[in-house]
């Protein structure tokens, strides 16, 4: 199987650098192709890749094609390999923000199966979160494939598309206040006396270690809490004066900041 990516930024990348780290791919079978040689070509003679010579190649030559472009040119990309797309066994996977099924629907001119995505930058790392929306033509064989490239390269959720933008704050942009959190948290070490190297690689691995006990326990964040602070420890004198200081509502605060301007509003 071949996996096709039209367009070669950073989240494209990422996805690639996850498949290969993955061995889900070799790398001839994953094709690239941007509107600028230089943005795919040094790229994929980098890794291996097969550097196409345009879009249509990309799509003609794919099982799995990825639409991985800017929103301003998703549109025009499609109708330029809309009649690759239709003409065999074909999946259309489409990373790009804010283009919906129905759209891509309403371009093809036809029932493809199809992908729509919103995968988070940790894929690189194979630590990524993915939201997924299948049209009714994508199933079996198909469906379980394309889920495949993602779920090789982290977690993925099926979402109703209109939950998309809860998401997005949730996964895609939290990676950046995670970093902030960790960034933090050292700071406070180098400022009792760690070095900054020490006190990033202590926090981060805390970080990732706590992330791990969420997703394996089958108990809510807060009764884990409750195993870690125990009764007037510095656990809980620390919990609260964080609370005090309001960091709770400070992350409520940011991801409502998040959603409203990826709705379109002023943050």
């Amino acid at each position: 199987m071949k996996i096709g990516f039209i367009g070669v930024g950073g989240m494209a990348k990422a996805i690639i650098g996850g498949l290969l780290n993955a061995q889900t791919f070799a790398p001839t079978d994953i094709l690239v192709h941007s509107h600028r040689q230089e943005s795919y070509g040094p790229y994929a003679q980098e890794h291996g890749l097969v550097a196409a010579d345009s879009n249509v190649a990309v799509a003609r030559d794919s099982d799995l094609v990825v639409l991985a472009v800017t929103p301003n040119v998703a549109v025009k990309v499609l109708q330029e390999i809309a009649p690759q797309l239709v003409a065999g066994e074909k999946t259309l996977i489409s990373i790009v923000a804010g283009l919906s099924l129905a759209e891509m629907r309403q371009v093809v001119g036809t029932d493809l199966p199809t992908l729509r995505t919103l995968p988070n930058v940790n894929v690189e790392v194979g630590a990524g979160m993915t939201a997924v929306a299948a049209n009714d033509q994508l199933i079996g064989d198909q469906l379980a494939a394309a889920l495949r490239v993602f779920n090789t390269i982290g977690s993925t959720t099926t979402l109703a598309e209109d939950q998309f933008g809860v998401f997005s704050a949730l996964a895609g942009s939290s990676p950046a206040y995670i970093d902030f959190f960790i960034d933090s948290l050292s700071r406070a070490g180098v400022k009792h006396g760690l070095s900054k190297e020490q006190a990033t690689q202590i926090a981060a691995q805390a970080t990732l270690g706590s992330a791990k006990m969420v997703l394996q326990s089958d108990k809510v964040p807060f009764a884990l809490i409750d195993q870690v602070a125990s009764p007037g420890g510095s656990t809980i004198a620390g919990l609260l004066a964080m609370e005090e200081a309001g960091l709770m509502t400070a992350v409520v605060k940011g991801i409502d900041a998040t959603i409203k301007r990826d709705a379109g509003g002023p943050a």
